[in-house]
C-alpha cells in the first residue's frame, strides 16, 4: 500500500517543515462558549477564564513582540479586574466572516501578521483578513480572532471596528415564481 504521499505525488520538499505556529485558542473557545451562550457578545460581567485563556495561548506563542506583550498585559488585566474590561465586548457573531479576504497575489513577500509575526506567504494557504480602520492592518483570521471576540477594538490602534459600520439592509425579496392559479390550462 502507497503512502499519502506516493498517492498524490508529494515530495518531501514540498512539504511544509516548520509549521506556522499560531495562538491555540481551543481552551480560550471553550471557556468562551460557555461564557456566552445567552448572547451574541460578550457580556462584561462573564467570567475571567476567557481573557486568561486567551492571554495564555499569545503567551504560548514562541515570538516576543511589544504588541504581543501589551494584549497580553490586557487580557491579564480585564481578567483580573471586570471594571477594565472594554465596554460592550467583542463583536457579535459571525462578524469576522464579512472582513475583507486579502488575496495573496497582493501581499508582498515580507508582510506578517502582527501578533504571531508569521510571514503570510510562508503558509501555502493563509487566511488573511484586513480590519476596516486601516488598510495595512491585515492578521492572520486566526490570530485576530480571539481578541475580537472580547473586544470590538482593532488590536494596533484601538480603533473602535463597530462605531462607523454600515447597516447591511438586504433588499427585498423578489418573489420570482409567478402565484399559484387554480385553473391551470
Amino acid at each position: 500500500m502507497a503512502s499519502y504521499e506516493d498517492d498524490h505525488n508529494i515530495t518531501t520538499n514540498t512539504i511544509q517543515s516548520a509549521p506556522r505556529q499560531r495562538p491555540d485558542l481551543t481552551e480560550f473557545l471553550s471557556t468562551l462558549n460557555l461564557a456566552t451562550t445567552s448572547t451574541p457578545h460578550f457580556p462584561a460581567d462573564a467570567p475571567a477564564a476567557p481573557f486568561s485563556s486567551l492571554a495564555t495561548a499569545y503567551r504560548n506563542l514562541d515570538v516576543e513582540t511589544p504588541l504581543l506583550h501589551e494584549l497580553v498585559a490586557i487580557l491579564l488585566a480585564e481578567a483580573s479586574d471586570p471594571t477594565k474590561r472594554e465596554e460592550g465586548g467583542g463583536v457579535p457573531l459571525g462578524w469576522e466572516d464579512g472582513l475583507d479576504r486579502v488575496d495573496v497575489k497582493k501581499l508582498s513577500a515580507d508582510d506578517q501578521c502582527p501578533i504571531c509575526l508569521s510571514v503570510f506567504k510562508d503558509d501555502p494557504w493563509p487566511l488573511v483578513v484586513r480590519l476596516p480602520c486601516d488598510p495595512k492592518h491585515m492578521f492572520d483570521l486566526e490570530c485576530v480572532q480571539g481578541w475580537l471576540r472580547l473586544h470590538s477594538t482593532c488590536p494596533l490602534d484601538r480603533k473602535d471596528l463597530l462605531k462607523n459600520e454600515k447597516k447591511v439592509v438586504p433588499p427585498p425579496a423578489e418573489d420570482s415564481e409567478e402565484e399559484w392559479d387554480d385553473n391551470y390550462g
